[in-house]
């Protein structure tokens, strides 16, 4: 029965030792995001809003401004939305 019981509570603390440590990076991983954030390193993706390092390679320009993007997804979701004005304009 006390073998069991030392077992257990081994099993225990590997377990919170871990879970703690995964907590800690996430932490940190989080503040990481908050500084670059902060500093102009990374800037938000306008249509799923996950923040992206401004040397993403998926880039639309519109005009002046470009726009970089998390995923390909997001970045066909924009360009429809780009175009879909420009549709509605030639209907009419």
């Amino acid at each position: 029965m006390l073998k069991f019981l030392v077992i257990g509570a081994a099993i225990f603390l590997v377990y919170k030792l871990f879970m703690g440590d995964k907590k800690k990076k996430e932490m940190n991983n989080e503040k990481v995001i908050k500084d670059k954030v902060a500093s102009g390193e990374m800037v938000k993706d306008p249509v799923c809003g996950t923040y992206v390092e401004k040397d993403s390679s998926i880039r639309v320009r519109e005009g002046d401004t470009v726009h970089m993007f998390c995923s390909y997804e997001c970045r066909d979701k924009f360009l429809k939305q780009i175009q879909a004005p420009s549709i509605e304009k030639d209907e009419e």
